[in-house]
């Protein structure tokens, strides 16, 4: 008997790298945006702060990835995409001291715009 969870295992058996990298990306800017247009909710720095782990997180896996020899990048791609990891770096220490919705726009557009590179295709 096939089940849902057999399909979803099958898909993301045959995902590439760079859709998996792109998913994650959106699931991000997508937690972002959730805090972003629910900033008056009642556990926003709760929520906030996880989006903000989650992101960093993410970031920080794909910083290991660019770091490494075998990474098939070239420099300049690489160093452009440390230069951003490291801003989102900063940035996330920035949000986590000073919360403000409108600070989360960059985050969100820099993962979707990567997202939508990814996959070569442009965001909206």
């Amino acid at each position: 008997m096939l089940r849902i969870s057999d399909l979803n295992k099958t898909k993301q058996d045959t995902d590439s790298g760079r859709e998996i990298e792109a998913r994650a990306l959106e699931n991000a800017a997508t937690m972002l945006s959730y805090c972003q247009d629910n900033w008056d909710a009642k556990n926003i720095r709760e929520l906030l702060f996880e989006a903000l782990r989650h992101n960093q997180t993410l970031w920080s896996i794909l910083k290991k990835d660019l770091e490494s020899p075998d990474n098939p990048l070239t420099q300049d791609i690489k160093n452009n995409l440390l230069a951003l990891a490291d801003f989102i770096n900063k940035r996330t220490f920035e949000i986590q001291s000073w919360p403000s919705k409108e600070k989360l726009k960059i985050l969100i557009d820099i993962n979707k715009n990567i997202a939508a590179g990814l996959r070569g295709s442009p965001s909206d």
